[in-house]
């Protein structure tokens, strides 16, 4: 009889886990690539005070919005520009009442640690193609990733694109423009600021004027199909906590925080 209570006790408990398991409450948050460090940080600090387990995927905010209008599960879209966030709405994939203007960040011309470029003035016509040497530069796409597509705004309107676009290497996102550039196999990229502060491998020469391109805003919304946990999340990307995180990998918050 005591064996048999046990086993009951047992299969009692087994079942509450497996309850409480498959209630635990989950949010998926389709972010841009530049954001995986600072976001991961804020992340665990919302699961901390909430319970509620964030999934994450990184990636270039061009493919990670094509990925949701194809269908993908998402709750919140963080972008790295404002292009594909309108995107989103226009094609009534986002929860246009929740976007928020979050973050801003600025864009900059790595080397690898090694290199003897320590110093560049990024002014209209300065001579990239001669700093590339035999090697070239790497960045994101031009045509789509947000990187890319502020790179070649830049590049533009200072009047070197032409010259310097044989010599680029595109890549899928920001994350691996800066992979390459770390590893030595491009001695110069384009990324954004906080890139450059989590990657060892690499450091800054140059700072790309403001007036080069449009302003590098980061906008976060729900989607259209978000859980109803999402606007705690959202909420919180909007605290003091979560802007002291921010900050301290170099982005700039753009919204008041809430709390």
């Amino acid at each position: 009889m005591i064996r048999l209570f046990s086993s009951v006790l047992m299969i009692l408990a087994i079942a509450a886990a497996t309850t409480a398991y498959s209630q635990e409450k989950t949010i998926t948050v389709f972010a841009a690539a530049s954001l995986a460090n600072a976001l991961d940080d804020v992340d665990a600090a919302f699961t901390r005070q909430s319970g509620i387990k964030v999934v994450r995927s990184y990636d270039a905010s061009s493919a990670l919005i094509k990925q949701i209008e194809n269908g993908a599960s998402a709750d919140v879209f963080f972008s790295a520009d404002l292009k594909w966030m309108d995107y989103g709405v226009e094609h009534r994939l986002i929860n246009e009442s929740t976007r928020v203007d979050l973050l801003g960040n600025r864009l900059v011309l790595i080397a690898t640690k090694s290199s003897n470029i320590n110093h560049v003035d990024i002014v209209p016509g300065f001579d990239l193609v001669k700093l590339t040497g035999d090697g070239r530069i790497a960045t994101g796409d031009v045509k789509a990733a947000p990187v890319g597509l502020y790179a070649k705004t830049a590049l533009q309107k200072l009047g070197v694109w032409q010259s310097i676009e044989p010599k680029m290497v595109i890549t899928a996102n920001v994350r691996a423009a800066l992979v390459l550039v770390a590893r030595g196999v491009t001695p110069l990229g384009i990324v954004y600021s906080t890139d450059a502060k989590v990657e060892p491998g690499v450091k800054v020469v140059g700072v790309f004027p403001d007036n080069s391109h449009d302003p590098i805003i980061y906008p976060v919304a729900a989607t259209v199909n978000a859980k109803p946990e999402t606007p705690q999340y959202l909420a919180f990307l909007r605290s003091t906590a979560a802007k002291s995180i921010f900050e301290g990998y170099g982005f700039s918050m753009l919204a008041k925080p809430k709390f």
